[in-house]
């Protein structure tokens, strides 16, 4: 079915399916990808970036392109000087990955070019042309989105090179998933009481902001390897919510812990530090194990076997005349009528949702752990059988999700890990390629030589 098509993780191809809506809102642009320079001669520089430039007219564009795309969403617009710094910014780490894949002799040919676009355009369920149309309607020139989807295989093969591929998972690990992963109603093996330390740096932060914020997480991380007082620095540093706790977040079954705290606390004995800083969507984390215990039920001969779960929803999609607030709305509207017995599930999918499952009434059929993005997974596993979630946020837009059964996974144990530890690999991937960049950043040329609004040289020149 399409939405699992889009939705797991298993194939480059799947996340072509979601870059439409990324390539829409943070356009490359074709000229910086082909290494056109013509018009640079006679064009302001924003930023030289190693041995090439951002000029003022790129940046301009994008942020034209993204100003328009959020007004299309009806969508909070940042304050001018801040929008323009971050696109920069974006910019500037694009360039560096686009150079760094020059240097490895990575390359992407038209004709995978051509077969990327008619992905995009099958996974919107229109024809190749009806897609074009759509894209320039929207204000994206068609040359443009084909430079982007170019620059998306390019920075999507580089990643693959060195990150992705040198990303290894522990049978430790996989055995800690494969526990974190079974449904509200199955046995756990321990209940997980973790302390830690959040420092807030949102992905939309300015880079600036995310900077300063690894800085003194890698900082803090550092004393508390070395003996320091870890409900100390926490309540003097620590942003989250539990900070006057000392961080303690108490035992807590894994399915209810962030899936990054799981996989750190499977390689820690209590007492232990994660001896690195995990980055998630809102900022950086420093964790420390304090104990485990038997959660519950025991552990059965059979607990490494998955669960997997009968599952259907109705998609929203954000855009396109709908934005955030009413799509949000919507499901929450169709939510009561079900609720009130006003109408089905299943009718209400095949009317309203916006993805390819529409037509069997949302039904997604069983899926095993880890072949849904996390959100959508996150959510699915915190409902009982026969429960409807509230609506849930996935970078495909918003979902109403029904759980309508769970069963132990079919095939052999060795299948099942490897399912788990693809999972755990997606993730670990993700904060590994979180510093890559990072260092990859820290190592290139980058001389800001004019300001967000004022055309000033900023103090942000760094090497």
């Amino acid at each position: 079915m399409a939405i699992m098509k889009k939705l797991r993780l298993a194939t480059f191809a799947t996340g072509l399916a979601a870059a439409a809506s990324i390539l829409l809102a943070a356009p490359v642009h074709a000229q910086a990808l082909n290494g056109n320079t013509s018009a640079q001669t006679v064009d302001t520089i924003a930023a030289v970036v190693n041995n090439g430039v951002i000029t003022q007219r790129e940046l301009d564009m994008r942020v034209n392109l993204i100003t328009k795309r959020l007004n299309q969403q009806h969508a909070p617009i940042p304050p001018e000087d801040q929008l323009r710094q971050q696109v920069l910014n974006q910019m500037v780490l694009e360039r560096i990955q686009l150079q760094k894949a020059r240097e490895d002799g990575i390359s992407v040919d038209d004709a995978t070019v051509q077969r990327t676009l008619e992905r995009l355009a099958q996974a919107n369920n229109m024809p190749l042309d009806m897609y074009r149309a759509r894209i320039e309607a929207q204000g994206v020139p068609w040359s443009t989105f084909t430079g982007d989807a170019k620059t998306e295989l390019i920075l999507s093969r580089l990643r693959e090179k060195e990150v992705d591929s040198k990303v290894t998972v522990s049978d430790a690990e996989v055995a800690n998933y494969i526990a974190s992963q079974r449904g509200p109603t199955a046995g756990l093996t321990s209940d997980l009481r973790i302390e830690h330390i959040f420092l807030k740096a949102p992905l939309n932060a300015s880079q600036t902001d995310i900077e300063a914020a690894q800085a003194k997480a890698n900082s803090l991380l550092q004393e508390a390897m070395n003996g320091g007082n870890f409900e100390k620095l926490a309540k003097a540093n620590s942003q989250a919510p539990d900070a006057s706790k000392g961080g303690d977040m108490g035992f807590q079954s894994p399915t209810k812990l962030p899936a990054e705290f799981v996989t750190a606390a499977s390689t820690l004995r209590p007492g232990q530090v994660n001896p690195s800083v995990i980055r998630t969507s809102d900022g950086f984390e420093i964790v420390r194990l304090v104990d485990r215990r038997s959660g519950q039920g025991a552990a059965s001969a059979d607990s490494t076997k998955l669960v997997q779960t009968h599952v259907r929803h109705i998609l929203l999609r954000v855009g396109d005349g709908m934005s955030e607030p009413q799509a949000r709305q919507k499901l929450l509207e169709i939510r009561r009528d079900i609720e009130t017995g006003q109408g089905d599930f299943d009718k209400f999918a095949r009317t309203y949702s916006q993805d390819g499952s529409a037509s069997q009434g949302g039904d997604l059929g069983w899926i095993s752990p880890g072949e849904t993005v996390p959100e959508f997974e996150r959510a699915m596993n915190a409902l009982q059988d026969n429960q409807i979630s509230q609506p849930v946020r996935s970078e495909y837009g918003y979902h109403l999700i029904q759980v309508l059964g769970r069963r132990e996974a079919e095939g052999s144990v060795s299948q099942q890990m490897d399912l788990a530890r693809q999972a755990i690999g997606q993730r670990k991937a993700e904060q590994a390629y979180a510093d890559w960049l990072r260092e990859l950043r820290d190592t290139a040329y980058v001389d800001y030589k004019v300001g967000p609004l004022t055309g000033t040289s900023p103090d942000a020149s760094t090497q």
